[in-house]
């Protein structure tokens, strides 16, 4: 795979299923160069092998399908080239989109009501005069903002206090009625000066509903969904008092009006309900991620961290899935917090039951739990399941796996039918190589878990250490692009999973609280050393070392203490925990929790404290508007590289955040992956990465 490969790699959204069983909608979404950005549409995947998949809309980019619960209309959001995403409801049998909402800033999720009448939306509402909602006051322009709390901004969103995400219901339209036609001539006029010039018609547009704001809270109201009876709404928030000096979130229930969302409407002045906090008796103080009614509204089903007595303790924190009678009493704990850890959303299944996915050694496994503490495990392997649904007993979920981006699977008798082939292009075009499992044992006898993507042909190859964000993260065997890319150059590339990483349980995460450097690195180094030990075709003599976010910290760590590698990337690293607890979005509790408080605990985990001792020639790179790991962190770090003398080189991305890599413009992610493969080329050639010719240099990235 090369960098021009990019537009190849397909992701697939969560399986939205038809009631009946019978086919599932999902995106399929990819990046594009001549947009330069990412483009996608939706696809129907009939569960009859004798259907095939085929594309059912064709806006710019079509995402979050969801079938209304009558099956009759699916739900979706679209954006235009440079807009928002916006609500849009069309025939489940197919037709023309509707529009139904226009956020300012665009929609950001969305449930049907039971009745499949309404639908419940999530949007960020912007204050007055910001965000372009005064014609003519620019970013700017607007107002200077008082800061007051520790929680006022987040990577990717940017200022949240001045735009929390809110939730709306809106009636769905119907969908029979004949398209409003704008005036013209005559009418136009008489419309005009019947409205004094403001006017649907003059303006040439289709009214949409009216969506009625149901939260007012200035904090984020997250993953909404409908009681079984329609009668309520879950979702979570922190709206405890003190919630700024924690990271605790709950479970509220929010009453809604008898009757559809018009009804609502109509009752609006007399006297609304106000959420009411779900009491989880029993259990500790806990950041709840999702909540959802099973579909016979006997349980509530959540998922939760444990946060210890600070509420701030999220080091290394397994999410649990509990339960609880849905008219109140104890959520008692399903899983086992100290073995799995559950991710993502929740899912309805049969009559009582959900399906929820779990970090499992490098692999995403599908789990059914019920009730009464049943578990079954409908799809495990080397495989990462992303999403799943299940209607009229039919479980579809898509995945990523070694040969795909993603694809759609079913779950039948004899094991999973794969339903889709999106990556076979990537399989044509660019080629994909085959990651290696293994495990080498630590210093200590801790085994350290990874893999081995090599180049095709025989070595010696030069060697790549990679090592993964977080740090309670993981890698796994699935197709990952920046493996696939430097492999295709002629590097061997490793990838491991050392203490700190998610995925091996909490004791295994939780290893490097308070002691950052020290057997995480001791697992890299040792995971490098027993492939190199291992495989004659890798050079130990040809070494590199790279890693982003907690895989610069780590890669920015080790080379200040061992000093074998040609060269390092580090690449968007938390550098300094003293800087990064004012600047960073997470900073006023992250350093503290990871690597503790006092200046002494800092100062012996902390890369900025050791850079004397970096010999190795590093190239940093750092988005200019992360706030994840604020580019101060790698400006302060290659500045001091520069002083000692030491080679460097910055590599700086306008207008991305700490996401570039994953979901950076297309055109940065490409030019991320060459100058990438520039550095390596002066540094560490290969035979499909050559070094660069006399005069060739000038390509390198600038130095300042």
């Amino acid at each position: 795979m090369k960098s021009e490969h990019l537009p190849l790699l397909k992701s697939v959204s969560t399986p939205a299923v038809h009631p009946d069983g019978s086919r599932a909608v999902v995106s399929v979404v990819r990046p594009d160069f001549d947009a330069d950005s990412y483009v996608g549409q939706l696809w129907t995947v009939p569960v009859d092998p004798a259907l095939r998949p085929r594309r059912i809309t064709r806006g710019f980019r079509d995402t979050a399908p969801d079938f209304s619960p009558d099956g009759e209309v699916l739900a979706f959001l679209r954006a235009a080239p440079g807009g928002k995403p916006q609500l849009h409801v069309v025939e489940a049998g197919g037709g023309e989109p509707v529009a139904v909402t226009d956020a300012p800033l665009g929609v950001g999720a969305f449930t049907w009501s039971p009745d499949s009448r309404s639908i419940v939306f999530s949007a960020r509402t912007p204050e007055d005069g910001r965000y372009g909602t005064v014609d003519g006051v620019s970013a700017g322009g607007e107002d200077a903002r008082l800061i007051t709390d520790y929680q006022y901004r987040m990577n990717g969103v940017g200022y949240t206090a001045d735009k929390p995400l809110q939730l709306f219901v809106v009636e769905v339209p119907s969908l029979d009625e004949e398209p409003a036609v704008a005036p013209a001539g005559r009418a136009l006029k008489a419309a005009t000066s019947a409205d004094g010039g403001e006017t649907e018609g003059r303006k040439g547009t289709r009214s949409l509903p009216a969506a009625r704001q149901l939260t007012t809270a200035a904090t984020d109201h997250n993953g909404a969904s409908f009681s079984a009876d329609g009668g309520a709404l879950y979702f979570t928030a922190a709206l405890h008092e003190g919630s700024d000096n924690d990271l605790v979130s709950g479970v509220y229930r929010l009453p809604l009006p008898a009757g559809d969302a018009a009804a609502a409407d109509a009752n609006a002045d007399s006297g609304e309900a106000a959420p009411e906090e779900v009491p989880l008796a029993g259990t500790a103080r806990l950041s709840a991620s999702a909540v959802r009614q099973s579909r016979d509204g006997r349980w509530l089903y959540f998922t939760a961290q444990d946060l210890g007595p600070t509420g701030q303790d999220f080091v290394a924190r397994n999410t649990a899935l509990f339960v609880m009678p849905a008219g109140g009493g104890d959520a008692v704990a399903l899983s086992d917090v100290e073995t799995l850890d559950l991710v993502g959303g929740l899912e309805p299944a049969g009559s009582d039951g959900v399906l929820v996915l779990n970090n499992a050694r490098g692999t995403m496994e599908l789990l059914e739990f019920g009730p009464d503490g049943r578990r079954s495990t409908l799809l495990d392997g080397d495989r990462v399941v992303t999403g799943a649904a299940e209607r009229a007993g039919t479980v579809l979920l898509s995945f990523s796996d070694a040969a795909t981006a993603g694809d759609v699977a079913v779950l039948d008798a004899g094991g999973l039918r794969v339903l889709t082939d999106f990556s076979a292009p990537l399989r044509a075009d660019a080629g994909i190589l085959p990651p290696q499992e293994l495990t080498f044992a630590s210093p200590d006898g801790y085994p350290v878990h990874g893999w081995l993507v090599a180049p095709a042909g025989e070595g010696p190859h030069p060697v790549l250490l990679n090592i993964h964000g977080g740090p309670f993260a993981q890698y796994s065997g699935a197709l990952f692009d920046e493996a696939q890319v430097y492999a295709a150059a002629g590097y061997a590339v490793l990838m491991c999973n050392p203490r700190g990483s998610a995925g091996y349980g909490q004791a295994h995460g939780r290893a490097i609280k308070e002691r950052m450097g020290t057997v995480d690195m001791q697992d890299v180094l040792a995971f490098l050393d027993g492939a190199l030990e291992k495989f004659e075709d890798l050079d130990a003599g040809a070494l590199g070392i790279m890693g982003g976010s907690y895989g610069g910290y780590l890669t920015a760590w080790t080379i200040s203490h061992d000093h074998r590698f040609k060269a390092a990337i580090v690449e968007r690293g938390y550098l300094d925990p003293v800087s990064f607890t004012g600047s960073s979005d997470i900073g006023w509790f992250f350093g503290g929790e990871y690597t503790g408080r006092s200046a002494e605990q800092m100062a012996a985990q902390s890369p900025m404290a050791r850079v004397e001792h970096v010999r190795t020639p590093t190239l940093v790179i750092h988005s200019e508007e992360d706030l994840r790991c604020p580019v101060e962190q790698g400006q302060r770090y290659f500045t001091a590289l520069k002083q000692l003398g030491v080679e460097a080189a910055f590599l700086v991305f306008p207008g991305e955040n700490h996401e570039l890599s994953r979901s950076g413009t297309p055109h940065h992610r490409r030019q991320r992956f060459d100058q990438i493969l520039q550095w390596w080329s002066r540094h560490l050639p290969s035979a499909a990465n050559p070094a660069p010719q006399d005069g060739a240099a000038a390509a390198a990235p600038a130095a300042g």
